[in-house]
């Protein structure tokens, strides 16, 4: 009896199981070359397999610079106002860049300096970036402690107060109404001086002092004017930068002097205490 060989059937697509090479579709060549160039080419099919999906692609950037552009991003920092310009000089060198440029803080200058009586000197050296400007303005605006140099750059406005004997106070145009208020000047000397014709004056030497104390802390205990020996003088800031002095006896008040080339007061910064 004849004995029959089962025979395998053909292999059908798909019954390779999945992560499987399938050597059927793809057999070694006969030299040995070519079955190490074979053996390669299944190893990299079944680390192909083996390979996790690449990642996404990044999403696109977030930073409004890189995504208006300096010269637009320069106009809406310019909309804002001086104090969120100065914060974003901190969230890159880019917008530092940006944020920092002379354009810009020319017009914060501008809106600083409007509607202010005096403008500082140390603002206005040459060469100074318009930022600094800007800072070195602020810092000036905020200081109460007057110099030499503020005296003798403004001229002052000058009239008695109310507590003034009688006989001054018929002297004064400030309280007649019979013309515009006296003035005085101080100079770099230690002297000071008065218009011409002024009734009050009377030609008789005056002379002035600015006086500073500290504590051990380094802040301010005493400070005041006094011209030769009559009562010292209190000093004031006002919010549009313009000093006052007075006592109970006389007043004094900085003239406007804003349009003053190369700006007013000390060339330096003072030190104002604590």
């Amino acid at each position: 009896m004849a004995q029959t060989r089962d025979r395998m059937p053909p292999a059908k697509d798909g019954d390779a199981s999945p992560g499987v090479v399938d050597e059927r579709d793809d057999p070694p060549p006969p030299s040995e070359e070519g079955a190490v160039n074979w053996k390669r080419k299944r190893k990299r099919k079944r680390e192909g397999r083996d390979r996790p999906p690449p990642p996404p692609p990044p999403p696109p950037s977030c930073d409004p610079l890189e995504v208006f552009g300096a010269d637009l991003m320069a106009m809406i920092l310019n909309n804002l106002d001086a104090r969120s310009v100065a914060l974003s000089l901190l969230v890159s060198r880019a917008w530092h860049r940006v944020a920092s440029s002379d354009r810009l803080w020319s017009l914060k200058c501008e809106e600083l300096w409007s509607g202010k009586v005096h403008i500082p000197r140390i603002s206005q050296v040459h060469g100074l970036s318009k930022l600094a400007s800007y800072s070195l303005s602020v810092m000036d605006g905020k200081r109460t402690r007057i110099t030499k140099y503020d005296l003798c750059d403004h001229a002052w406005e000058f009239h008695f107060s109310k507590a003034a004997p009688e006989y001054w106070q018929n002297l004064d145009p400030y309280w007649k109404g019979t013309g515009p208020p006296m003035r005085r000047y101080f100079h770099l000397d230690g002297s000071q001086t008065a218009d011409p014709g002024d009734r009050v004056w009377g030609g008789h030497e005056c002379c002035y002092s600015t006086v500073t104390s500290f504590v051990e802390n380094g802040k301010i205990r005493e400070h005041y004017v006094r011209i030769n020996r009559w009562p010292h003088m209190s000093i004031y800031r006002k919010q549009d930068w313009s000093w006052e002095m007075s006592n109970n006896v006389f007043f004094y008040s900085s003239v406007p002097d804003a349009n003053k080339l190369g700006g007013t007061g000390p060339l330096f910064r003072v030190v104002c205490g604590l």
